[in-house]
């Protein structure tokens, strides 16, 4: 089968992302505030990143890169910020 249609490719835009997440109730998407809260698919701590059910990259500096591209500047708390547990 060597059809125009048949070597046809699609490009980045055209490609359709299926939902990731199967859980019940589902996890938050990858554009809501709480999208960390989303359940680990594949974590590889030894190389600094973990991918959520949701599609967010959530890397070990706090980054992260959402599957749409946008990327998330690390967020932790700064030294004068982080609580002491007693």
């Amino acid at each position: 089968m060597n059809t125009p249609s048949s070597r046809r490719t699609l490009n980045s835009t055209q490609r359709k992302n299926p939902a990731m997440c199967q859980h019940q109730p589902p996890c938050p998407s990858a554009d809501s505030a709480d999208r960390e809260a989303a359940r680990l698919t594949v974590h590889h701590p030894e190389q600094g990143w973990s991918l959520l059910c949701n599609g967010v990259l959530l890397f070990e500096d706090t980054g992260e890169l959402l599957p749409d591209g946008q990327i998330i500047a690390p967020h932790r708390p700064s030294a004068g910020r982080i609580m002491k547990v007693a």
